[in-house]
């Protein structure tokens, strides 16, 4: 008897992190295999040296190379990383912490300019408006009368 819903052999399902580029997989694959090999061959070297073969001085000296030459592939995946970076950009969440700093320093540089902005504008008003009231006060004033001198009309 069959079902009427018939279950996938294969189900995709979403994965967190995303794929590796092709040339960065590439080198991991390579570091991993170059690692997996100096590893057997440095117990191999250590066997050799316990049992005191004649193969144990040179399983060292190639051990001792290969452990070199793994180092060099661990961080040709490091450098491969990077590169692919550079090329091709980095997909940066808006929940970066870089991305949050560099916001708020803008943030606080405009205001700190639309301060600046405001100060001179204020600035530059008050000395207008004195250079103002002062050419208005000297056209205004009668001759020989005093105490009339800001100007105001009298409420009487």
């Amino acid at each position: 008897m069959e079902t009427a819903e018939r279950r996938e052999l294969w189900v995709e399902e979403p994965v967190g992190r995303r794929r590796l580029p092709d040339p960065v997989r590439t080198a991991a694959v390579r570091a991993v295999l170059i690692t997996a090999l100096t590893l057997i061959q440095a117990m191999v070297a250590f066997f050799c040296t316990v049992t005191a073969s004649w193969l144990a001085f040179p399983m060292v000296l190639t051990s001792v190379g290969s452990t070199v030459v793994a180092t060099w592939s661990v961080l040709d995946v490091w450098v491969t990383r990077q590169v692919w970076n550079q090329r091709h950009g980095v997909v940066s969440t808006p929940s970066s912490t870089a991305r949050r700093l560099r916001r708020e320093r803008r943030r606080a540089q405009r205001a700190a300019r639309a301060e600046a902005r405001a100060a001179a504008r204020s600035e530059a008003r008050g000395t207008a408006r004195e250079a103002a009231r002062g050419s208005a006060r000297s056209s205004a004033r009668i001759p020989g009368r005093q105490g009339a001198g800001d100007n105001r009309l009298s409420r009487a």
